[in-house]
């Protein structure tokens, strides 16, 4: 199976990357969107979204990282998608399933779910553009307002040529909120040729197990479930591959909150580091008790050396 990080906007950063490849378990990561409008992008743009093409498009632990696009100009997008090849990205995600209402009021990620044909334009323009030996991927949900066209939309993505097609097994209209419809899954990729992967409500190893029998599919996407249990990954490839695997306890994330340098940012004021950390304890607290506690300590505290000695008061090495 292969295991593969969601890319989650302002949350899933160059840093959040690190943190979680480096402790294990993911076979790829998908960055944050990138904006594409009508034009090629300069390469700082991509540099400042993948740090990681300087180190040949691998986090540090040395996962392979694909970036993302997003946007409804299937010439631009194509231009876009060939540049981030030539600057080491291990292929090409496009973005067809962010609700944000600000992104869907600019005719880009989940309303083109409203429109497959254009989907198909958009996928079919990267597709003949970037050299056969890269992958495109497409990630969508199962519609906007509704699932109605569902089969219309996994229909487009494959005859147009992507690579794979990670489904998160929602509407645009379902948001977040659980369950994540997993068994509407194998019906759209019956007898498609075309890797599928999984996404949605994935928070424990059984949720992955489930979801695996309940889709059909052996590859998952994580996103939120990462977040707040950042060694699930590790854990369900421990399971699958009949591994004997201890779990971090809390002092073991702490540990490698502080030493990824995740919130350590130059071009960030000293309020930063604080608000980032309150941030991702609002994620671990589904999976720690200590996180709401831990938030209740420096729920006041705004400078980060004051953050990180409360933080190195119960870190740990694991």
């Amino acid at each position: 199976m292969k295991l593969v990080l969601a890319p989650m906007e302002g949350v899933v950063d160059f840093k959040m990357r690190q943190l979680l490849t480096d402790i294990g378990g993911f076979d790829l990561c998908v960055t944050e969107f990138v904006r594409v409008i009508d034009a090629c992008l300069p390469d700082k743009v991509f540099n400042r979204y993948c740090p990681e093409l300087t180190n040949h498009g691998l986090t540090r632990a040395g996962t392979p990282v694909r970036i993302q696009l997003l946007g409804q100009v299937a010439h631009a997008l194509a231009e876009n998608a060939v540049r981030v090849i030539e600057l080491g990205s291990h292929g090409v995600d496009l973005n067809f399933g962010c609700p944000a209402k600000t992104v869907n009021k600019s005719k880009g990620g989940a309303v083109l779910l409203k429109d497959p044909e254009h989907m198909y334009e958009i996928i079919k323009a990267v597709r003949d553009a970037v050299p056969s030996e890269y992958q495109v991927s497409a990630k969508i949900r199962l519609g906007f307002d509704d699932d109605s066209n569902s089969q219309e939309i996994v229909d487009a993505v494959v005859s147009a040529g992507a690579t794979s097609i990670a489904i998160h097994a929602r509407t645009k209209r379902d948001g977040y909120n659980p369950p994540a419809y997993w068994e509407k899954i194998p019906p759209l990729i019956k007898d498609k040729n075309i890797a599928v992967v999984a996404n949605g409500e994935i928070w424990q190893v059984e949720d992955a197990l489930l979801c695996q029998q309940r889709s059909g599919c052996t590859d998952l996407m994580l996103g939120r479930g990462a977040l707040s249990h950042p060694d699930l990954a590790r854990k369900i490839k421990a399971h699958v591959n009949n591994e004997q695997y201890t779990g971090l306890q809390w002092e073991h994330v702490l540990y490698h909150l502080i030493h990824s340098a995740i919130h350590q940012d130059p071009a960030k004021d000293e309020k930063y580091f604080a608000a980032r950390t309150k941030q991702w304890l609002g994620y671990l607290k589904r999976q720690y008790s200590q996180a709401d506690i831990l938030f209740d300590e420096i729920r006041r505290l705004k400078i980060k050396e004051d953050v990180a000695n409360v933080l190195k008061k119960y870190a740990i090495a694991p």
